[in-house]
C-alpha cells in the first residue's frame, strides 16, 4: 500500500522527523496537534479556544487527503488541567456531536510548551 504523509511546515517537522498525518490505503493517523495560541483568539488560558483551534486545523489536513470529520473514529485528548473537561466537551462536540468517535480525556503533567493546555490525536479510517 502507498504511504502519503502529509507535512505543514513546521520546523518541528524536521528536528524530530515526524509530519502532521500519514495515510497508508483507507487508515490515516495524525500526530499530536496541539493550538496556535495568537493571544488574541486563542489565549493560553482558554481551554475551549484551544481545542476548537486544534479541531479547525486538523479538519483542514484531513480534506488535504480528501477525508472529513465524519471519517474519524478515536480522538485521544491530553490536559494539563481536567477541571477543563466541560469546555473541551464543548469544542469537541463542535465537530462530533453526530459523529461520535471514541475518544479519551487524560490528564498529564506538561505538555511541549506551558501555553499549550490541550493536545489532540486522531484516527480516521475511509469508508469503501
Amino acid at each position: 500500500m502507498k504511504r502519503e504523509n502529509i507535512l505543514t511546515g513546521s520546523p518541528w517537522e524536521d528536528k524530530m522527523g515526524y509530519c502532521r498525518a500519514v495515510r497508508i490505503g483507507n487508515i490515516i493517523e495524525v500526530s499530536g496537534t496541539v493550538a496556535i495560541v495568537d493571544g488574541e483568539k486563542v489565549k493560553a488560558d482558554n481551554a475551549y479556544a484551544q481545542t476548537y483551534n486544534i479541531l479547525e486545523r486538523v479538519e483542514k489536513v484531513l480534506e488535504d487527503l480528501n477525508v472529513g470529520m465524519k471519517d474519524v473514529i478515536r480522538t485521544r485528548i491530553f490536559t494539563t488541567d481536567i477541571t477543563s473537561f466541560e469546555e473541551v466537551a464543548r469544542a469537541h462536540a463542535s465537530f462530533f456531536k453526530d459523529v461520535k468517535p471514541t475518544t479519551g480525556f487524560y490528564e498529564i503533567s506538561k505538555l511541549v510548551a506551558p501555553e499549550y493546555l490541550i493536545e489532540i490525536e486522531f484516527t480516521a479510517v475511509v469508508q469503501g
